[in-house]
């Protein structure tokens, strides 16, 4: 055993963390702990070899995730207004891996919060990270045969709230441009005609900023929100947000939010802002992400 083997594995151990979690804060902190224990270990002098580092790494954060995501989720039931998951900065090549993309999604994620911590974390690691259910089995401290009725039960959870539509990169990255024109040069028309009907937009100040306490249903609430909201000088930079394309809000030359969208059939039907500056942290630097 050595330090290399938490290095190599680094990247991958945040991303199990971050997609339990929601948080790259409380992702952070998980490493943290799994650092100084595998620390701790090292230097046991009597310590017997790990057989296989990455899979006790990957069930130590499991472990650490877990105990906080149980804390996390009865902090979240007084939070101010909606949750919304905390958006990392990555670079476009995050979009290249299209099952990693899907998992850090700020859809997915709000449907990985549907679930109970356990389902939530035997679904990621058997379907984002392919772990093997024995190891998964270990991790959550469940037998094998749970843990198998767990990952179904978490899988027909998941399928029935998950988007159904699958849209290009190209049609997305066209429709995200027609919301930043559209709302930057204050084109209603257009930025109508890119909203869905059924429209659903949430916004996160978590009680710190401004924002809407609940969900706002509807093209026609959902514009006029936006209309009140924004003044005339933003500006909408695009950035590239939990793999795919988002926008950064600037107003005055300072960071003011960040706007990630879920787009099926052409249009904007799910539209996700987050203003609370204790989440706009990690859209500072890429962020690297990993499934192997």
């Amino acid at each position: 055993m050595s330090a290399d083997h938490f290095i190599a594995h680094r990247n991958l151990l945040f991303t199990v963390s971050y997609e339990m979690l929601g948080s790259a804060a409380d992702a952070e902190d998980v490493l943290q702990e799994v650092w100084l224990r595998w620390a701790d270990r090292l230097r046991q002098e009597d310590a017997t070899e790990v057989r296989d580092p990455r899979a006790y790494l990957v069930r130590m954060a499991t472990r650490l995730s877990l105990n906080r995501l149980r804390t996390l989720s009865r902090r979240r039931e007084d939070y101010v207004g909606p949750w919304l998951p905390e958006p990392l900065l990555t670079s476009p090549d995050v979009a290249l891996d299209v099952e990693l993309a899907d998992s850090v999604s700020t859809a997915m994620l709000l449907v990985l919060e549907t679930l109970p911590p356990t389902e939530r974390a035997v679904f990621v690691l058997r379907e984002v990270f392919d772990v093997p259910y024995d190891e998964i089995a270990e991790a959550v401290e469940k037998s094998e045969p749970a843990v198998r009725q767990i990952a179904s039960r978490a899988r027909a959870h998941v399928a029935e709230r998950r988007p159904r539509a699958s849209v290009s990169r190209a049609e997305c990255d066209a429709v995200i441009e027609r919301f930043r024109a559209a709302t930057e040069s204050g084109d209603l028309q257009g930025l109508m005609d890119v909203l869905a009907p059924d429209i659903v937009l949430m916004t996160d100040g978590g009680g710190k900023v401004q924002a809407a306490l609940r969900p706002i249903h509807g093209r026609d609430k959902v514009l006029r929100f936006l209309t009140a909201v924004t003044p005339v000088a933003i500006e909408l930079q695009r950035v590239w947000l939990n793999g795919s394309p988002a926008i950064q809000f600037v107003i005055g030359g300072r960071r003011d939010g960040v706007g990630t969208m879920l787009v099926e059939d052409g249009v904007v039907t799910r539209l996700y802002l987050v203003r609370n500056p204790d989440k706009l942290g990690s859209v500072l630097a890429p962020v690297d992400l990993a499934r192997l």
